[in-house]
């Protein structure tokens, strides 16, 4: 018997909820700072309604001095001044069930800001402290511990380890970031740690979040002997990713999200290559839902985008989690840009901004990957912007990039700016209603002119925009009773570059990655399609249908 993932009814919101992600600097700014705020979001709540989303997942919105984006975490019961006051993030929470969209709030497990009440103490106390067994302190090595404790790398490149300066002013001990050096990784061996996580959960499910996105899932616990190793041959037990003991912290996260009256939802940001270690994310005390990069990592290619989806199915089906099914976010090329290229692939490599892109195939595939998302079994997710088209923002001048990425590797990885830019709503030029008329600031990334005609005032007058193409879609996937249970099966033997396949009674997607018309069955009504069907019974390229019978 498969075990459920849920502790509630099988049919749990996350299991099958559209999400949509809220990128809060660039959303909407309402006070006119260049900078999105909860007050833009609270006005543009009606655009996300409308669009037919069910729950919206935000980024970190907390105090933060933005280091990386607000994952760099300085206290979690604050909003950033940016962005707004708590009291407005409650409002917003409360708006937004009204409009019948659930709130899902970031957690950053693995590490705080070097900015972090416990840090600035941590750094004061000096060697030996109590305040210091939060942290990875360490004694550097070299005859004077000028090297640093291990030879761990950063995720931003450059070593993980930084030294501080004592408070008698001498070259003191070093402490463990494996992001920025802004970022503080957390000992999550000391229970205080686990106690302030499980109350700043209470607190934020306390004020009605109903669900939290786990960032970095798989990196908080750490071998306590912190041996070195070469970071090319990955060994297992690795000694920060995806340790055993690392499972107790989310066991412990879901009894508590259990015991509301409605359970709250954990949702896993879990990069693991083994499907059965991925899974062990998901098994029915741990997390509800984990982010499912293989998919969004893959080609456009018929049989790769088959292969993907049966492992995914096949790696959730032991654990009876839901699979979740997302092309963008806030840390990847937009998926327009990299469907008209000819490496369609993610990857996990540093950003390849510069190969050629064609926009207009892009466009088409990324139409075509909308429908095949919404129609397969489990969760997806939509980055803010895609319902637009919008592409990745290359040409972003070096001055103005922000993300960290871009500094550390000196230029090498342009980062991840370009997916972040402020959305464009209305007007004919910047900053397109992203701020008031006549704001005093420009956005804190340039907009592109060429957004004019992608905005939301001009995609609602468009019956063929990609706008309404998602809300058309996203409202048929609402009352469509097949596309909300777990049946799904494939009508064609899968050597073919067409994905066919079923849902429930009568309900079939055909998606096109052939480069090539494909034909049509026959006497099945078309109820909707990603591009203009033409009159001869065929499915044109880079084109997706969903039929009746």
């Amino acid at each position: 018997m498969t075990p459920r993932n849920d502790s509630a009814a099988a049919g749990a919101w996350w299991r099958d909820a559209v999400i949509y992600q809220v990128y809060v600097r660039s959303f909407a700014d309402a006070d006119g700072d260049g900078i999105g705020d909860l007050a833009g979001v609270r006005a543009r709540l009606p655009h996300l309604a409308g669009l037919g989303v069910d729950a919206l997942w935000f980024n970190p919105w907390y105090a933060s001095p933005m280091a990386d984006a607000g994952y760099d975490v300085a206290d979690y019961r604050r909003i950033d001044p940016a962005f707004g006051t708590l009291a407005e993030a409650e409002a917003l929470i409360a708006e937004a069930h009204e409009l019948g969209m659930r709130i899902i709030v970031d957690i950053v497990p693995n590490h705080v800001s070097d900015a972090h009440a416990w840090f600035t103490e941590a750094v004061t106390a000096g060697p030996g402290s109590a305040a210091r067994e939060l942290f990875w302190f360490r004694a550097g090595r070299g005859a004077d511990g000028e090297l640093p404790p291990t030879d761990w790398k950063s995720e931003f490149g450059g070593p993980a380890w930084t030294r501080v300066t004592e408070p008698d002013g001498t070259p003191g001990e070093w402490y463990l970031h494996l992001f920025a050096r802004e970022q503080p990784d957390l000992n999550w061996n000391n229970p205080k740690v686990r106690e302030e996580h499980e109350d700043v959960l209470r607190f934020w499910f306390d004020r009605g979040a109903d669900g939290v996105r786990i960032d970095s899932a798989t990196m908080p616990a750490k071998d306590p002997a912190l041996p070195d190793f070469n970071g090319v041959t990955r060994p297992r037990p690795h000694p920060f990713v995806d340790r055993d003991e690392v499972h107790e912290i989310y066991r412990a996260w879901r009894a508590l999200a259990d015991s509301y009256p409605e359970p709250r939802a954990l949702i896993g940001e879990v990069w693991l290559d083994d499907p059965g270690r991925f899974a062990n994310y998901l098994r029915p005390d741990e997390m509800h839902t984990a982010f499912n990069f293989d998919y969004l990592n893959c080609p456009w290619d018929g049989p790769a985008l088959r292969t993907v989806i049966d492992g995914t199915l096949a790696a959730h089906a032991p654990v009876g989690a839901p699979a979740t099914w997302v092309l963008s976010n806030h840390d990847v090329t937009r998926h327009v840009t990299r469907y008209g290229r000819e490496e369609t692939a993610m990857g996990r490599a540093p950003q390849r901004h510069g190969a050629p892109s064609d926009r207009a195939l892009g466009t088409r595939r990324a139409r075509a990957a909308l429908l095949l998302n919404l129609a397969l079994p489990g969760s997806c997710y939509v980055y803010q912007g895609e319902e637009l088209g919008l592409w990745e923002v290359e040409d972003i001048p070096d001055a103005d990039r922000q993300d960290p990425f871009f500094h550390r590797s000196g230029g090498a990885d342009p980062g991840r700016d370009g997916c972040r830019v402020p959305l464009p709503w209305s007007g004919a030029r910047a900053p397109f209603g992203f701020s008031p008329e006549g704001a005093g600031q420009r956005p804190w990334l340039p907009q592109p002119a060429a957004w004019a005609d992608y905005t939301v005032e001009a995609q609602e007058a468009d019956p063929d925009s990609m706008l309404r193409l998602y809300r058309d879609a996203l409202g048929l996937r609402r009352a469509e009773d097949a596309l909300h249970g777990a049946e799904f099966g494939w009508l064609s033997d899968g050597g073919e570059a067409v994905l066919d396949f079923r849902r429930g009674d009568g309900f079939r997607c055909l998606v096109n990655v052939s480069g090539a018309p494909a034909a049509l069955p026959d006497g099945a009504r078309v109820l909707l399609s990603s591009g203009p069907l033409p009159a001869d019974g065929t499915l044109p390229a880079d084109t997706a249908v969903w039929l009746r019978g």
